[in-house]
C-alpha cells in the first residue's frame, strides 16, 4: 500500500523565530531569544509558523530541530494543520520535536505525554488546613508575596530570584540545561505576559520567587525556586498561594507542571495546590524517513524517545 501524500508543504526560514513571533509568551520575541530560537518552519500556505532550533545531528551532518521549552505551539491563521499532512521534505529536516500549546492544539494530531497538574479558578481551591496554616505562620514571622508584572522587576529582584532559582536546581540535581543565567531570565521579563511572583524574607531579600506566564488563554509556573537560607520556613508555600490568587485575579487556568517524575516529592507538593489535571502533547514529526530509519537503526533500543537517535539511553 502506499502512503498517501502529504499534502501541506513547507519550508525553513533562518529568521531567528521571527516569523512566529505573537503576542503569546513562549512565542513572544524575548523567550525565542532566551531560548535562541534560529529558525521557523513555515507552511506554504501561511496558515502555520512553528518557532526552532535547528541543531547538527552528532556524528551524520545532517539537522534536525526542536521546540524551545514549555509550550509554545505554533503561530496559526485559519483552519487547523493536520500534523500528517505536513510536508517537511523541503526544510531538509530529518526530524522536528514539536511542543504543543496547552489546551486547544496548535496542529491536529498530537501525542498525549504526562498530565500536568492545574488550579482552574473556576473549581473550588484546593488548599489543605496544614499548609494554609503554615503560610499564616509564615505571614507572622514576616514573610510578604508580592506579584511584580516581569516589565517592572529590577535589578535586585532579578539577582534574588537567579540566586533562588539557581540553589533550587542545584539542590534537586538538574541538567545543565535548566541553569538558566541572568540574562535569559531577564529577557523572559521583558514581556508583558510575564509576572514575577517574590516573597520577601523577614529581612527583605527574596526568600523564594517564580516567574508566571500567561500563553494561549493560560497563566504557567514557568520557573521557580526558594533560596536556602529560608528552605526551612517553605515560602514557596506562599509563593504558590499568590500564584493561585493571581490566575483567580486573571480568570484563566494556572499550569503549574509536575515534578522531575510523576509522584516525585515536586510533584506531590505542586498536588496541594492544583484542583484538577490538563495533559502535554508533542508532535513527532519526520521529515526524511529514509535517513531516520538509519540513524534510529544505528543508535539501537531507544523505547518510545523521539528522535530516537538522541535518546538518554542511546547516549549513556
Amino acid at each position: 500500500m502506499t502512503a498517501p501524500a502529504r499534502t501541506v508543504g513547507t519550508a525553513l526560514l533562518a529568521d531567528g523565530g521571527a516569523a512566529a513571533t505573537d503576542a503569546e509568551f513562549f512565542r513572544s520575541a524575548g523567550f525565542l531569544r532566551a531560548e535562541g530560537v534560529t529558525h521557523t518552519v513555515v507552511t506554504e500556505d501561511g496558515r502555520l509558523a512553528v518557532p526552532v532550533i535547528v541543531r547538527e545531528i552528532p556524528g551524520d551532518g545532517g539537522y534536525d530541530a526542536i521546540s524551545p521549552y514549555g509550550y509554545p505551539g505554533a503561530r496559526c491563521e485559519g483552519p487547523q494543520v493536520t500534523a500528517g499532512d505536513l510536508d517537511l521534505r523541503p526544510t531538509g529536516l530529518v526530524s522536528v520535536f514539536l511542543r504543543e500549546r496547552l489546551g486547544t492544539p496548535a496542529v491536529h494530531g498530537a501525542r498525549p505525554r504526562q498530565p500536568v497538574l492545574l488550579h482552574d479558578p473556576a473549581l473550588p481551591r484546593r488548599l489543605n488546613r496544614r499548609t494554609a496554616t503554615k503560610a499564616r505562620s509564615n505571614e507572622r514571622a514576616g514573610y510578604a508575596c508580592a506579584v511584580v508584572p516581569g516589565p517592572q522587576a529590577g535589578p535586585d529582584l532579578l539577582a534574588g530570584f537567579h540566586t533562588a532559582y539557581t540553589e533550587t536546581m542545584v539542590g534537586v540535581g538538574a541538567a545543565a540545561r535548566y541553569l538558566y543565567s541572568p540574562a535569559y531570565l531577564a529577557a523572559c521579563l521583558t514581556e508583558d505576559s510575564s509576572w514575577l511572583v517574590v516573597v520577601h524574607g523577614p529581612d527583605g531579600d527574596v526568600a523564594a520567587a517564580a516567574l508566571v506566564v500567561r500563553s494561549d488563554g493560560v497563566l504557567h509556573y514557568h520557573l521557580g525556586g526558594t533560596a536556602d537560607a529560608h528552605r526551612a520556613a517553605s515560602p514557596a508555600k506562599n509563593m504558590m498561594i499568590a500564584m493561585t490568587e493571581l490566575a483567580e485575579t486573571v480568570g484563566v487556568p494556572l499550569n503549574l507542571g509536575g515534578g522531575m517524575t510523576e509522584g516525585d516529592s515536586l510533584h506531590r507538593f505542586k498536588s496541594l495546590f492544583a484542583n484538577t489535571t490538563g495533559v502535554f502533547a508533542t508532535h513527532d514529526l519526520v521529515g526524511d524517513p529514509q535517513a531516520y530509519r538509519r540513524l534510529a537503526r544505528r543508535s539501537g533500543e531507544a523505547g518510545d524517545f523521539f528522535p530516537a537517535y538522541r535518546s538518554p539511553a542511546v547516549r549513556a
